[in-house]
C-alpha cells in the first residue's frame, strides 16, 4: 500500500490514494500507522475516495481509531495532493466530507504547484443540541463548566465536528494535558469534544492551542481556527477577519456576513512517499 505523508500547520497526515471505499480494517491500520514509535507517524490516516457528490471524497481516521466528520488541515493536504499529483487540473473544486458536507476549495499555484488553500468550510453550527452539547440553547456563549474544581466558560462551535473555545490569559502556556482530555470527555459533551484555549491579542490576531478529540494535542486545528473566530465575533472579541495563530503557524480566517461561510486560507506540504503492507 503506498502512502503519502503531508502535513498543513505541522497538523499531519498518511494520505491513502487509490481505494474504491472505506477499508474495514481502517480503524486498525490507522492505530498502527499513526504511532510516531512503531508507525509512520501522524495525527491521523486520511483516504481520498471516489464521490458521487463532489469530485472526491475525504474520510479520516484519528490516530487512536476514531473517525473525524471533518479536518480543516487534512482538506487542504487532499486539495494539494489531487492537484500536485494530477488528479484533476482545474485549481477549484469539491470535496465531499462526512460531517460537513461537499466543501468548495480554491488553490494559489506556485511554481506549478499548489502552495495555499482557500476552504469553503459552510456555514458554523450554533445550536447547542446540535454542536452537540447537552445545553439546549440557540447559542451557547460564555457558558460555565467546572473540571476538578476548576471552573471555565465556554463557547460551543460546530464546523462539522464539535468544537468548545475557551479564552485565557495565556493559551500558549495553557498546560493542554491536564485540561484537554478532561474538557473532551465531559458530561456536557456527548459526542466528545475538541478544546481549543484561545488568548485575543488584537481584533485581527489571536493566539490558540488545541486538544483534539481523538488524537490529543496537534500543532494546529483548521476547523478549532474556524470556530475560534465564531466564538470571537459572537462574544464581541474580534472582527470577522483575523490571523489565528497556532503552534504549527497561522491561518487567515473569514466569515462570510452575506453568505454566513467561514472561509479558511492556509499552507499544506508534502513531506515524503513510501510503502508500507496492508
Amino acid at each position: 500500500m503506498e502512502f503519502t505523508k503531508m502535513h498543513g500547520l505541522g497538523n499531519d497526515f498518511i494520505l491513502i490514494q487509490g481505494e474504491s471505499k472505506l477499508p474495514t480494517n481502517a480503524s486498525q491500520l490507522a492505530i498502527e500507522l499513526c504511532n510516531r514509535f512503531f508507525g509512520i507517524g501522524a495525527d491521523g490516516l486520511v483516504y481520498i475516495l471516489p464521490s458521487e457528490k463532489a469530485d472526491f471524497m475525504m474520510r479520516i481516521i484519528n490516530s487512536d481509531g476514531s473517525e473525524a466528520e471533518q479536518c480543516g488541515n487534512a482538506i487542504r493536504c487532499v486539495a494539494k495532493y489531487v492537484y500536485d499529483h494530477g488528479l484533476i487540473e482545474q485549481t477549484e473544486m469539491a470535496i465531499e466530507t462526512l460531517g460537513a458536507g461537499a466543501q468548495k476549495v480554491q488553490m494559489k499555484l506556485k511554481d506549478g504547484k499548489v502552495d495555499t488553500v482557500r476552504v469553503d468550510m459552510g456555514a458554523p453550527i450554533l445550536k447547542g443540541t446540535q454542536v452537540p452539547t447537552t445545553v439546549d440553547q440557540d447559542i451557547v456563549k460564555d457558558y460555565p463548566i467546572e473540571v476538578d474544581g476548576r471552573q471555565f466558560r465556554f463557547t460551543a462551535v460546530s464546523m462539522g465536528n464539535p468544537h468548545c473555545v475557551i479564552y485565557v490569559d495565556d493559551a500558549v502556556n495553557m498546560d493542554l494535558q491536564t485540561w484537554g482530555p478532561k474538557l473532551e470527555t465531559h458530561p456536557m459533551f456527548p459526542k466528545k469534544m475538541n478544546v481549543e484555549f484561545v488568548t485575543v491579542k488584537s481584533r485581527g490576531y489571536t493566539d490558540m492551542r488545541v486538544w483534539e478529540r481523538g488524537a490529543g494535542p496537534t500543532l494546529a486545528c483548521g476547523t478549532g481556527a474556524c470556530a475560534t473566530l465564531v466564538a470571537s465575533v459572537l462574544n464581541g472579541l474580534t472582527d470577522r477577519e483575523a490571523i489565528v495563530s497556532l503552534k504549527g503557524g497561522d491561518l487567515f480566517i473569514e466569515w462570510n456576513e452575506q453568505d454566513n461561510h467561514v472561509y479558511m486560507t492556509g499552507p499544506a506540504q508534502e513531506v515524503f512517499k513510501g510503502t508500507v503492507a496492508k
